[in-house]
């Protein structure tokens, strides 16, 4: 008898789906499990605690319902707020998503960088550890993105009121000289075609493929027996499940239907 490995992958709401979108290419035998916090969305203005206690919930739910062997916390404030707490709770390994300011500090040529995210994730210890570790002679220009996920949420990810927003964060990076933009939040890829209209000489940072890279090491580590295919990826959201399956069709491509569940 086969075995299927399951993975859960979670999120605040549906940014997860840019590192998810990754993880069906370099996990093609795992059971993916994706979880949008919808109801809970955003989590960039909640407390520590607060995400720790909800993302506790979520890993709960995906141990005793799907038995998963990994999770991928897709999301950067989950990461910066509850990574070294859940690491020390359980005993599967996590991955989380670490601030991709060394490559950005790599790649610029005017050693600028800028650093789109949320305040969560710029008060995490990975954030500033990060930073201090690779930025030695280069300006990091930080700034919040107040709204961005609320609109990509919505599956708005063009048009007048995303490209105000876009404007008023990055066109201050661009004028000190920024020629790399870290995108610290994983809801902020879906914004890219927006940003490259309005910024074509800005390079994006998107961590996602080393995110989804990492896991996929992991799991080879472990050496755990999948000799089964994998099923239809599972999506679950704490929020409206039509949002979620118009979400995964425009963005993804993905035709499915997703299941409400209350965490």
């Amino acid at each position: 008898m086969g075995q299927r490995v399951n993975i859960g992958v979670f999120d605040s709401g549906l940014g997860g789906l840019s590192v998810f979108r990754h993880l069906i290419t370099d996990l093609p035998n795992a059971q993916l499990i994706y979880v949008a916090d919808s109801a809970y969305c955003p989590y960039g203005t909640r407390t520590f605690e607060q995400i720790q206690q909800r993302t506790k919930k979520i890993v709960d739910f995906l141990i005793e319902t799907y038995s998963v062997s990994l999770v991928v916390v897709a999301c950067n404030t989950a990461t910066a707020a509850a990574i070294d707490f859940l690491r020390s709770t359980y005993t599967i390994p996590f991955v989380g998503i670490e601030p991709a300011i060394k490559p950005a500090a790599l790649k610029t040529l005017s050693k600028v960088i800028g650093v789109l995210a949320t305040e969560g994730t710029f008060n995490g210890r990975l954030f500033k550890q990060t930073t201090e570790r690779y930025t030695n002679g280069i300006k990091t220009i930080i700034q919040p993105g107040y709204g961005l996920v609320e609109l990509v949420e919505k599956g708005i990810v063009a048009g007048p009121e995303v490209e105000n927003l876009l404007n008023q964060y990055i066109s201050p990076m661009v004028e000190q000289g920024a020629d790399i933009l870290v995108l610290g939040c994983t809801h902020y890829p879906f914004l890219s075609n927006t940003i490259g209209k309005l910024f074509p000489n800005l390079i994006l940072i998107d961590p996602a493929p080393a995110v989804s890279l990492r896991a996929k090491t992991i799991l080879q580590e472990m050496r755990l027996p999948v000799n089964l295919p994998s099923e239809n990826p599972i999506f679950l959201t704490t929020g409206d499940s039509a949002t979620m399956d118009d979400f995964l069709s425009m963005h993804l491509s993905i035709k499915a239907k997703s299941k409400q569940i209350k965490i």
